[in-house]
């Protein structure tokens, strides 16, 4: 397959007729429910060393709790593509708010292993809906000259996120043996407070004018770029939608099977570019293989690794409209390709030098924050057609999540098997992968509006 561009936008609103503060107060509400995405999926990082000790867990049994919460996210992704487009985005992201709330509470209260894994279940339905809904959200809503950088504050919440839960881990780990408990219910209060925001914000736009609801969708329109933009960007998504069939099958058809493709190859490779490895089993990888000496200290170096994830993703909002998704992208899986195979190396070395182990991971984790993170979010949004969209997000979503199951719950177990330094050789492998496919295949959607990228596919 060729590389892809798309020529000259006919995009109508300019920068200085968007209501840039509505834009971005709508985007930010949405994007909380990617801070607890992040918080949830970094906390198990720390309250894992505590986990195993309390209920005595074995290496399977330790893959089992840190992947409870993916299945659940296979699981809301494989839901949030046909909700959304029954239902609207917003109220199945209200649903979400609610999932993470009541996920938090159980995760903090189980009597046992069993007890724990359904609520991280819960939380994981949570993250796979709102992993689907928010960056669809708010491509339907957002101007296409900053469309990528509003879709990328998800990704910006996800790593603050990450960010609160590693420091949230930190101090309360010196509670002792049950701070794990009090690190995941300390979601709830931010859960409630999403539930809240959802409240005062609109609809999806392009989902109004696909219900038959154009004028709903004509006020929501004027309040991003005023009338005239409103008027054209209504009668453009009008235009799309009417030649839409809507279906699962649509997505198989000639002109979106290849975008269909590429999406989820790029989801699949964010995931198995091994990332989740360093989020999920941080403190692990730090105690064990990295000479810390105690369980308060790895949980501190995650710390770091969070704030140069959350300073790396600021870097990626602020160019990824301006340099356009690829190069971000290449940059990222070229970055992380040389940073995995050098902790390969280091991993090697007896003993481990923990101050380079350290400091190649924050490199790795840098360079994934700057492409891979917002880069493969964004184009995912932004590839198909208004009727379908929701369902394509799915698609590509669950696969990123199978992907995510399948690197996390087999992560203890390859190092076993092929050593620490083999495991990050092979996530290595996949990023020299995703560089040549990026290259070679994705397209470059800079600036271009939903309306066109469809227009180019099906031409």
């Amino acid at each position: 397959m060729p590389a892809y561009s798309f020529g000259p936008s006919a995009s109508t609103a300019t920068l200085a007729t968007i209501n840039r503060p509505y834009v971005y107060a709508v985007s930010l509400v949405a994007a909380i429910s990617g801070f607890l995405f992040g918080f949830d999926i970094a906390v198990i990082n720390g309250a894992l060393i505590f986990l195993r000790e309390q209920f005595h867990l074995t290496e399977f049994q330790t893959e089992f709790a840190a992947s409870a919460l993916l299945i659940g996210c296979v699981a809301g992704a494989s839901i949030a593509g046909f909700l959304s487009d029954r239902f609207g985005r917003r109220r199945i992201l209200i649903l979400s708010a609610l999932l993470f709330a009541a996920s938090s509470l159980g995760a903090a209260l189980p009597r046992n292993l069993s007890e724990f894994t359904v609520a991280r279940f819960l939380g994981g339905v949570a993250i796979g809906v709102a992993s689907v809904l928010a960056p669809l959200y708010i491509a339907e809503l957002a101007p296409p000259q900053i469309r990528g950088r509003l879709v990328s504050l998800n990704q910006m919440a996800i790593v603050t996120g990450i960010l609160a839960a590693y420091s949230v881990n930190w101090g309360l780990a010196s509670l002792g043996p049950a701070s794990w408990r009090w690190m995941f219910a300390s979601a709830a209060g931010p859960s409630l407070a999403f539930f809240i925001a959802l409240l005062f914000v609109p609809e999806s736009p392009r989902w109004l004018a696909e219900q038959a609801r154009s004028p709903e969708a004509l006020v929501i329109l004027a309040r991003v770029g005023g009338r005239d933009h409103a008027a054209r960007e209504l009668r453009q998504i009008e235009e799309a939608v009417a030649q839409e069939a809507g279906s699962f099958a649509e997505l198989f058809r000639p002109g979106l099977r290849r975008p269909l493709v590429i999406a989820v190859v790029l989801a699949v490779l964010q995931q198995i570019t091994g990332i989740n490895t360093v989020l999920f089993y941080g403190s692990i990888i730090f105690k064990e293989h990295a000479g810390t000496a105690s369980e308060s200290a790895a949980i501190g170096a995650n710390v770091i690794v969070g704030l140069v994830n959350f300073l790396a993703t600021l870097i990626a909002i602020s160019v990824i409209d301006k340099l356009g998704r690829k190069p971000l992208l290449m940059i990222s899986s070229a970055g992380m390709a040389v940073a995995e195979i050098a902790l390969g190396v280091a991993f090697m070395l007896k003993p481990p030098p923990g101050s380079v182990i350290v400091g190649t991971v924050l490199f790795c984790v840098a360079c994934f924050a700057v492409g891979m993170g917002p880069g493969v979010w964004v184009l995912m949004s932004e590839l198909f057609p208004t009727r379908i969209r929701g369902r394509a997000m799915s698609v590509a979503t669950i696969s990123l999540w199978v992907a995510c199951v399948a690197l996390t719950a087999t992560f203890l177990s390859l190092v076993q098997a092929v050593t620490v330094s083999g495991a990050f050789w092979i996530y290595g492998a996949m990023c020299v992968t995703t560089f040549v496919f990026v290259w070679r295949v994705a397209p470059e959607t800079k600036g271009k509006t939903l309306e066109e990228i469809e227009g180019f596919w099906k031409r």
